[in-house]
């Protein structure tokens, strides 16, 4: 096997691993046994972590406390606050979120609707966003399922708007003052106190999922994720809870810069004001269709607060990972745009995207001009690795035939170095890098990993429409028309393209890579289809002129002495 086609065997297997880590790797399945009914808003309660000591009891000979009057509301109330973003609906049995829509931002229902960041179905079972985790589990009970009185009086606010829940049973005493902004920040205060004294350990939770419900494989997209130390962690669902008993919230001491719930375009990120946040994070299963098969889905489910006696003071950003929105944010939260090590990369490209977007605002199209200026850009190297893969083609019988004078040897055998030297001195003749030709591709695999975190993860590509069957450049073909002609426009590349090695076995493989990769593509969103289908033709063009040029004379007088 010649150095070139090793260099691209192991391209294109970095590449197949790299897209299948990404895209095909499940949460662990669910346990098989039967999985008893839940009642509403049953959520695990953790024990409180090593530092939050039991508040002291009443000394002796001391007053008890001033008694507590009971607050509460006699039925339930919804409330609803909105702005140009978004539209909330909170209810008073737990002063808990029922609904979070972003009104520019729509799901994948047919028709589409508002997207709803809280999924109901889930939530009825395993509790609310703005519940409470207590560590003790009769006041959790009694913070999530009680009526609580609400101010100012009404059921529809604009923002700006603070609305206040206030609920007691004489003892136990609960207040939520939730802050609506004019954007997607709100601030978020909460304090418990038990006969007066504050209770150890108290946290907001976000139940119920998150994100579009309808997207595939919905929740394993979903990650929770937290900043400490100047580092941000991705915990991906396969990770959170206790290790072999994912149900029992784990915790992540703090202090933290900020900690949150995300899914590819959208999250929920806790940031402190004034309190030192620590994270609970577990699982929940939540079944998702009936039947003699029943399946069953593993939801994550996150709390932030502190361990302390202490009251919290949040602010909370619920909304889309717009790079710009993320950045203005105290502190930036611009890293929730997961670019990877192509970052350095994957940012210029998307300015440029955006600055032809400004120009031609469709972004199918504005992939496509990007795509001609790269291969412009990029051509003459090309042209110097076309002409590198056509002279190796000259000189290819002659070194098949000093490979063919050493195969009877191991590759161990002293021998085949003198095999390699001679291989090398026939290079050295013509003229020839033997990775000459590879450097277009070693050149373009960043750029390509670098498109595909852009082109996946991008808020502003998500529900982009280019023409015709492609409305969400964001998400895969439905009618996989693309990755398709992908494939085909790849296997004529190929056949146009100077083969530099005569053995037949491997003159086949190369002619089922584009296969490979194909394969790999159907799964990819449709912007990068888009991309490499556009980087195709015009490298078949390319390679079309550069075929119908004369060809560089050869010094190599081997084809005379065969003769």
């Amino acid at each position: 096997m010649s150095d070139q086609v090793r260099a691209v065997v192991f391209m294109v297997v970095a590449i197949v691993i790299f897209f299948a880590w990404q895209h095909y790797f499940m949460p662990p399945a669910p346990p098989q046994q039967s999985k008893p009914a839940q009642p509403a808003q049953t959520v695990p309660v953790p024990s409180a972590p090593p530092s939050a000591a039991p508040a002291p009891p009443t000394p002796a000979g001391k007053h008890a406390p001033a008694p507590i009057p009971v607050i509460q509301a006699s039925n339930e109330k919804t409330v609803v606050v909105e702005n140009p973003f978004y539209r909330v609906e909170l209810s008073n049995r737990g002063a808990v979120v029922k609904s979070w829509k972003l009104k520019k931002y729509f799901d994948d229902q047919k028709p589409p609707r508002e997207l709803d960041l809280v999924n109901e179905a889930v939530a009825k079972e395993t509790g609310w966003p703005f519940s409470l985790l207590l560590f003790d589990a009769q006041q959790n009970t009694l913070a999530n399922s009680s009526f609580y009185q609400v101010t100012p009086a009404g059921d529809h606010f604009e923002a700006p708007a603070t609305i206040n829940f206030h609920w007691s049973d004489g003892h136990l005493e609960v207040t939520k003052k939730l802050t609506f902004g004019l954007n997607y920040e709100i601030s978020v205060e909460s304090s418990v106190t038990f006969d007066g004294k504050p209770v150890i350990g108290s946290a907001i939770a976000w139940h119920g999922g998150f994100g579009d419900k309808a997207v595939y494989k919905a929740s394993s997209l979903v990650n929770v994720f937290y900043k400490q130390n100047g580092k941000l962690e991705l915990l991906p669902v396969k990770k959170l809870g206790v290790p072999n008993n994912q149900i029992q919230p784990a915790v992540q001491q703090g202090p933290m810069e900020f900690a949150g719930i995300e899914d590819q375009f959208f999250t929920a990120t806790f940031i402190p004001d004034g309190t030192d946040l620590s994270l609970w994070h577990w699982t929940q299963w939540h079944q998702i269709s009936g039947g003699d098969k029943p399946e069953s889905e593993q939801f994550a489910e996150l709390a932030v607060g502190s361990p302390q006696p202490q009251p919290l003071r949040l602010r909370v950003y619920v909304g889309p990972k717009d790079y710009t929105l993320l950045s203005q944010q105290k502190p930036p939260l611009e890293e929730l745009v997961q670019y990877g090590w192509t970052g350095i990369i994957a940012k210029p490209l998307f300015e440029v995207l955006k600055w032809i977007y400004k120009y031609v605002p469709n972004y199918g199209w504005a992939i496509i001009i990007l795509t001609l200026v790269i291969n412009a850009v990029m051509f003459p190297l090309k042209m110097k690795s076309w002409r590198s893969m056509q002279k190796m083609q000259k000189v290819a019988p002659e070194v098949r035939q000093i490979q063919d004078r050493y195969k009877k040897y191991s590759m161990t055998d002293p021998r085949k170095k003198k095999m390699n030297e001679e291989v090398m001195a026939v290079y050295s003749r013509e003229g020839i890098n033997p990775m000459g030709s590879c450097l277009p591709m070693l050149f373009q695999m960043p750029i390509w990993w670098a498109l595909w975190r852009v082109l996946n993860g991008a808020i502003e590509l998500r529900h982009a429409p280019w023409l015709g069957w492609i409305r969400d450049l964001s998400a895969m073909d439905p009618y996989y028309i693309l990755p398709v002609l992908m494939t085909i426009t790849m296997y004529l590349m190929t056949k146009m393209t100077p083969q530099t090695t005569v053995d037949p076995a491997q003159q086949k493989m190369m002619a089922l890579m584009p296969l490979m990769m194909g394969f790999i593509f159907f799964r990819l969103s449709s912007g990068l289809n888009l991309y490499m289908f556009t980087s195709n033709l015009v490298g078949m063009g390319q390679q079309y002129y550069l075929n119908r040029t004369d060809p560089l004379p050869s010094r190599s007088k081997f084809k005379k002495k065969t003769e």
